[in-house]
């Protein structure tokens, strides 16, 4: 059984040694917990869990200067950025104990019996139930927001299933830390043993994804970890749903308004959204379209000049810095590709890594550019006229976003621009920049593979829909129907013979 380390990437040296990888027989333990404790977590009903919400947020923020102090040690993302994750990790937490208050996501609908059209209809009543227990893995990037108190825990619990995380071998320590206070929290608030659950190491999230207790499973990470879930997946004889995050290239296109009218400033803050975070945020802008002539100079200049006064980031882990030097070279020989500027190199200490600006063509654009390099890299590609702009366009991956960054007034290129990457994003920005995944109603986190490969994924109140399945009770005494589809019960907005009707 091998340790599991916690390793500081400022240094690159292991501090210490959090416990040992979680065996087979523990996730076995761990899995048959979670689904005994299934029914107690739904018998909660909506008030029960949103006091466990609400008092898993509360112990967190307790322990705010503790939790931010082992995830910057083990990550170097910094105070600032992890108080900020923090913070929306407690809200997120919070507003689905709103989204339980509010209840219309369990979608009721009640219709009566009596005659209709095609004949006689039985008494119909309709809702979502838990799916039962989840796993959900930790993202290497997001250790708090993605982890283990994350958008994912969060919606889960939210729905009635017990969670299992499997922690990343990122940050265990913080994985481990916050675990412990989730734990003490949920037994405060009364969830039943096994509502929580935290596995560490490779082998023990393949266990997991397999164990027939698990009822779906949660992904932030790589297309190949994605791909391999998947296979456990295929390979159970009863395959669950899996939901990932996956990859993303996160297009913007500068129209020639908009460099005209502000083009110094479009090329900084391009870079410090490219680089924010060590560039590690899956909603990075990895190529810019940027129009030819010297409007375009302009911001382009100011993108190199941002670049070459840019620090040397620490990555994540070794693997994320490994891959990074070896994309990032490969980018910058890729036939047409130019390297237009070059941050601070690293100093030979831990997994820093030198921010690059790379510039090509939009009519040459070679298929390497519009593959995702996760770090401090973003490419340029250079666009003459609309129809050139819009051939480009059609080469773009999916991505979770697509940016277009207009002059004063303008509609016409910006719609144009819209309607060729709106089938290939989840989320259309508009004069702003796609680093920031605000936590709402109204908020989407996905989009077709290899984004993701779900219509609702870990941010945003939707995200409780992947853990929810239908169950229509026919002909049912009203003794058993749950308390949102009997008649009586004015709580929630339901939908009544057809009716939408609002709680009163």
């Amino acid at each position: 059984m091998a340790a599991v380390v916690s390793i500081d990437p400022r240094t690159g040296q292991a501090v210490e040694e959090v416990g040992q990888e979680t065996t087979t027989a523990e996730v076995d333990r761990l899995c048959a917990a979670a689904l005994a404790a299934a029914p107690d977590l739904e018998a909660l009903g909506r008030a029960g869990r949103a006091r466990l919400l609400r008092t898993l947020a509360d112990a967190l923020e307790d322990r705010r200067e503790d939790v931010v102090a082992i995830a910057d040690r083990e990550t170097a993302l910094g105070p600032v950025r992890l108080n900020g994750e923090l913070t929306r990790t407690c809200y997120q937490l919070r507003l689905f104990a709103e989204v339980l208050d509010e209840g219309s996501y369990v979608e009721a609908a009640i219709d009566h019996a009596g005659d209709t059209p095609m004949g006689p209809r039985p008494d119909l009543r309709r809702m979502l139930v838990p799916i039962g227990p989840v796993a959900v893995f930790g993202a290497s990037n997001f250790p708090l927001a993605f982890s283990v108190p994350g958008g994912d825990t969060a919606s889960a619990l939210a729905a009635g299933c017990p969670v299992i995380v499997k922690a990343h071998g990122s940050h265990p320590a913080t994985s481990q830390l916050v675990f412990d206070i989730l734990a003490a929290a949920g037994d405060k608030a009364g969830a039943p043993a096994g509502t929580l659950g935290l596995v560490h190491g490779v082998q023990a999230g393949a266990d997991l994804v397999a164990h027939p207790a698990v009822r779906a499973v949660g992904f932030t990470g790589s297309v190949n970890g994605g791909r391999a879930l998947l296979q456990i997946i295929e390979r159970r004889p009863d395959p669950v749903p899996f939901f990932g995050e996956l990859s993303s290239l996160n297009p913007v296109v500068v129209t020639p308004q908009a460099a005209a009218e502000r083009g110094p400033a479009i090329g900084a803050e391009l870079v410090g959204s490219f680089t924010l975070g060590g560039g590690q945020f899956c909603t990075k802008p990895g190529l810019a379209f940027v129009p030819a002539g010297p409007d375009g100079d302009a911001v382009v200049e100011a993108m190199a000049e941002a670049v070459r006064g840019a620090g040397a980031p620490v990555l994540l882990n070794e693997g994320i810095s490994a891959a990074y030097g070896r994309i990032s070279d490969d980018l910058a020989g890729a036939p047409g590709v130019e390297v237009l500027a070059r941050g601070a190199e690293p100093d030979g200490a831990g997994f820093q890594a030198a921010p690059l600006l790379l510039a090509t063509s939009a009519v040459e654009l070679p298929q390497e550019v519009t593959e995702e390099c996760f770090g401090p890299v973003s490419v340029v590609a250079r666009y003459e006229g609309e129809a050139e702009l819009l051939t480009a366009l059609e080469a773009m991956p999916s991505s979770l976003t697509a940016t277009v960054l207009r002059g004063r007034g303008e509609t016409e290129l910006p719609l144009a621009v819209s309607q060729q990457l709106r089938p290939r994003a989840g989320r259309l920005v508009y004069d702003a920049y796609p680093t920031g995944v605000a936590v709402s109603w109204a908020q989407h986190h996905g989009g077709p593979w290899p984004s993701t490969n779900s219509q609702h994924t870990s941010v945003g109140t939707t995200a409780i829909r992947r853990f929810l399945r239908p169950v229509t009770w026919q002909g049912a005494p009203a003794e058993l129907l749950p308390p949102e589809l009997t008649d009586d019960y004015r709580g929630i907005p339901r939908r009544i013979d057809g009716v939408l009707e609002l709680p009163r």
